[in-house]
Order: C-alpha cells, then sequence, then structure tokens
C-alpha cells in the first residue's frame, strides 16, 4: 500500500505482471475510486463545459462519453478528462486523483457568469474498472442492464450487484472494458460480486503498478509524465482532441498560434537496444552527444517483452528508425525510435 493523491492504495495484490496478463488475457478489477468525479448540472452545463475542454462537447450525444483536456491560458495542460453526458443539461467530468483539488478549484473558478450547479461527488460516489477481453462476459452476469450491446465510449444508468449508478465502456489500459460508478457505501458488495463472478474467468483484482503498465503499453497519456502544466497537447501528441472550430475555449488563442507554427517539442517511442531501463527523467541524446529531450515514462513491457520508453524531445531532431543515447545513470545506453502505441488497443468496434 502507499500513498497516492491522498488515498491509500495498493500496487499490487499479487504480482504486477500477473495482475497485467490477467488483464490482457482475462480480466481485471480496478478499484479507481480516487479519481475525481465533478457533476455540472442546468441550462449553461453544455456552454460551460465547451469553455472549459478542448474537445467539442456539443458532439458528445446523451449516453456517449469523449476525452477531453482542460488547458491554461498558455495552452500547457490543467488535466486530461472524461466527460460523460448523462441527460440533456447533466454531465459529469472524471478527472486524475492527484489533480482532483486543483481542477474543482479551476471549474469553480470558470463557472463564474454560467447558469450551472456544480457538485464535488468523489467521495460519496465510487469507481470501478472491469477490463479486459472477459469484462463484458462477467458484467452482464452482475447486471440486467444491456452492457453487451453499449457502444464504446457509450454510459447507461445500470444497477450491477444491487446497486444503482452508472455504467459506460470507458477505460484506461487499451482493452475492452468498462468503468462502474456506484454508490461508496456499496462499493464491497459490488467489488466482492464482480470477483466472485469472475473467478472461474481468470478476474484478478489490480493494483496501481499493473494499472500503469498497461496504459504505458497503449500509449495512454499519464499526468506529470506525457502531459503537464508545461506540456502542451500538440507536442503530447493529442492534437486531436483539440478543436479550435468550436468556438472560444480557455488555451485556444495560444492553440491555434502552436499549431499554426508547429510544437517545438514531440512525444517519441523508444524500445531500448542497450542493457537498461529508461525511467522517467533519464536525459536523451544523440548519437553525436546532443542533447535533445528527456524520459517521460520507462519500463519493460510485460506484454512484450522489451524495455520501452516515452520521451518527449526537439520536434525536428529524429524519426522513427533512428537511434539514440539514454543516459541510464549518466552513462549512455543506446535505444532505438519506435512507431508508437506500442500495444494497440483492442476496444470494441
Amino acid at each position: 500500500m502507499v500513498e497516492f493523491g491522498g488515498w491509500e492504495m495498493p500496487v499490487q495484490y499479487t504480482s504486477i505482471i500477473e495482475e497485467h496478463h490477467a488483464t490482457r488475457n482475462a480480466a481485471g478489477l480496478f478499484d479507481i475510486s480516487h479519481m475525481g468525479r465533478f457533476f455540472a448540472s442546468g441550462p449553461d452545463a453544455e456552454r460551460f463545459l465547451q469553455y472549459v475542454d478542448t474537445y467539442d462537447v456539443s458532439a458528445i450525444s446523451v449516453g456517449q462519453s469523449a476525452y477531453g483536456i482542460m488547458c491554461y491560458e498558455d495552452g500547457g495542460v490543467v488535466d486530461d478528462i472524461f466527460v460523460y453526458h448523462l441527460a440533456p443539461d447533466r454531465f459529469m467530468v472524471v478527472v486524475n486523483a492527484g489533480n482532483a483539488d486543483k481542477d474543482w478549484e479551476w471549474l469553480q473558478q470558470h463557472a463564474r457568469g454560467f447558469n450551472i450547479e456544480l457538485e464535488n461527488r468523489s467521495v460519496d460516489l465510487a469507481m470501478l474498472a472491469l477490463q479486459g477481453p472477459k469484462a463484458e462476459t462477467i458484467l452482464a452476469r452482475l447486471t440486467a442492464a444491456d452492457v453487451v450491446n453499449l457502444p464504446f465510449h457509450g454510459i447507461i444508468e445500470a444497477t450491477v450487484a444491487g446497486a444503482h449508478g452508472w455504467v459506460s465502456r470507458t477505460g484506461y489500459t487499451g482493452e475492452d472494458g468498462f468503468e462502474i460508478f456506484i454508490p461508496a457505501s456499496q462499493i464491497h458488495q459490488v467489488w466482492d460480486a464482480a470477483l466472485d463472478a469472475g473467478r472461474e474467468d481468470g478476474l484478478k483484482p489490480v493494483g496501481l503498478g499493473a494499472r500503469d503498465s498497461l496504459r504505458f503499453e497503449a500509449g495512454l497519456a499519464l499526468y506529470g509524465h506525457e502531459i503537464d502544466s508545461d506540456i502542451n497537447p500538440y507536442e503530447a501528441k493529442l492534437g486531436w482532441v483539440v478543436k479550435l472550430d468550436k468556438g472560444d475555449f480557455v488555451g485556444a488563442e495560444a492553440l491555434r498560434r502552436i499549431k499554426e507554427q508547429g510544437p517545438r517539442r514531440k512525444l517519441i517511442g523508444l524500445e531500448m537496444i542497450g542493457r537498461g531501463i529508461a525511467r522517467q527523467g533519464y536525459a536523451v541524446a544523440t548519437v553525436e552527444g546532443r542533447t535533445i529531450g528527456a524520459v517521460t515514462s520507462g519500463m519493460p513491457s510485460p506484454t512484450l517483452g522489451k524495455n520501452l520508453a516515452y520521451a518527449l524531445v526537439e520536434a525536428d531532431a529524429v524519426r522513427v528508425g533512428d537511434e539514440v543515447d539514454v543516459l541510464v545513470r549518466e552513462k549512455p545506453v543506446r535505444a532505438q525510435v519506435v512507431k508508437t502505441p506500442f500495444y494497440k488497443p483492442r476496444y470494441k468496434k
């Protein structure tokens, strides 16, 4: 157990490798109640979220959700978020645990002048993730809701193992799967029922360690690593969630300028050739010895059996196929620039 974002969280239940493989091959159950859950309701709810989110919230139909980013005026990232459209004038916004307090203040600050009600339900509304190729089969045993036909990024009201809330087809692993929003007072019964329902299928409880390795392989950004206050969406290869033609929003002017001029840095994938593991903060240099950037995340990939990393480097410094050096404990270790994501996500069509 470790402290994470103000919560006491499990790094692992058995082993990170075992939990990682269980999620890729069968299913994994994650308690992600540490994440922030905010609700925006009222006549201006959509207009407000349009103003703070880079994505076009007006394109999210009721019963659907979408990934987006909140940016500072200079284009740096406040946080990456998921917006769920629950009813015509009601949305849920899920944010990162470590940013929950900051994000809540950010939303309240920008809510002035909008006819909305903001609710912080991070404590009373729990959140579970059921991820993996067998997640659908397992969840279908726990609810009468039609989760089999729930589309990717869809969300519905549902009663799961006696607890009423919402089920969405979203996740952070690169696998098909679901996130379940239920009253915190009933999380124990849902957790136990899910483990019982999936035991014969190989379902395992999963901690923070495998949650990180799973998202890493699938190329899903982590705040404080691939995105941060001094990293903009275009540098992080997330320009696809910036909808500059939707109207004014926080950071729009800076992001428009960055897109026109081209980002100064870019996120690349690295496969280690020499012996060594690239860790966050390690310098990346050309083979001639010129420093061009730094590693954002790096680890051995359980699925692929390779030492891999992401790095933020000068935009024109290297291309796929080039070799660079990663300074592992100040010693250069050779790596090759490779395509990302390392693991192709297996979402349901």
